[in-house]
């Protein structure tokens, strides 16, 4: 191969976001009826209570890349990220039980819930791309989610308040923090990547890594709308 046949690093991050974009969660049947306020009530509690699961594995996730990476760098943005996650009281697992709690979901309902064979399935494929020997890989997975949610969680907070009635501190503070939080995350993984992706297979195998991380978000939203929602929509 010659130079000229080199994955620039402007390339490299060009098509990272393609990959990401192609395969947006907004652009998902469910979230499309969260934002046009077309699901009940009923479909946003089953919702709530099957996606605890990548809320409660998610902080497993960027530890596991965490314990892989050798960049001090990018293994102190890695902590604050965990800290953020995981922290005190208000930690995100917590806020999505609040936000569960709202909708009449309760904490028992969920921790005893047999989740969907699409959301351990969904769970486990980032479990294990976060946990590849090469930290770049699951960085990407970590980019293929966080890089999503700031616009996810400002249309589902509108969505809440819009249809559902919702407009309480425990109903939105999940969405709220995520909203300004993974603006940073988004940022700094992106340059993580960028300086730990160097050679072209590098590049390449986070590229994968950020494919398929991108289609297993989107297998819980599958198994949520294939459950709950599809006789809905044919019904209309």
């Amino acid at each position: 191969m010659s130079e000229d046949d080199l994955m620039t690093t402007p390339e490299f991050l060009i098509k990272l976001d393609e990959i990401v974009s192609e395969r947006h969660m907004l652009q998902h049947p469910f979230y499309i009826m969260w934002n046009e306020g077309t699901l009940t009530k009923e479909m946003l509690r089953e919702y709530a209570a099957e996606y605890y699961h990548q809320v409660h594995a998610f902080p497993t996730y960027v530890s596991a890349t965490h314990a892989n990476t050798e960049d001090m760098v990018v293994r102190q943005m890695l902590l604050e990220n965990l800290i953020e996650e995981e922290h005190g009281p208000d930690n995100h697992p917590e806020l999505w039980l609040r936000f569960a709690e709202t909708l009449g979901v309760s904490r028992e309902e969920i921790k005893e819930r047999r989740f969907l064979p699409l959301t351990r399935a969904s769970v486990r494929i980032i479990k294990e791309l976060s946990g590849r020997s090469n930290p770049s890989e699951g960085l990407a997975a970590l980019y293929a989610y966080e890089s999503q949610i700031p616009e996810i969680s400002t249309t589902k907070i509108a969505g809440l308040k819009k249809w559902y009635g919702l407009d309480s501190k425990n109903a939105l503070e999940f969405f709220q923090v995520h909203e300004h939080a993974d603006e940073i995350h988004r940022t700094v993984t992106r340059e993580a990547l960028e300086r730990m992706c160097v050679t072209d297979e590098q590049k390449q195998a986070a590229l994968d890594a950020a494919r398929e991380a991108a289609d297993a978000f989107n297998l819980l939203l599958d198994g949520v709308y294939n459950t709950w929602c599809t006789e809905k929509v044919a019904r209309n």
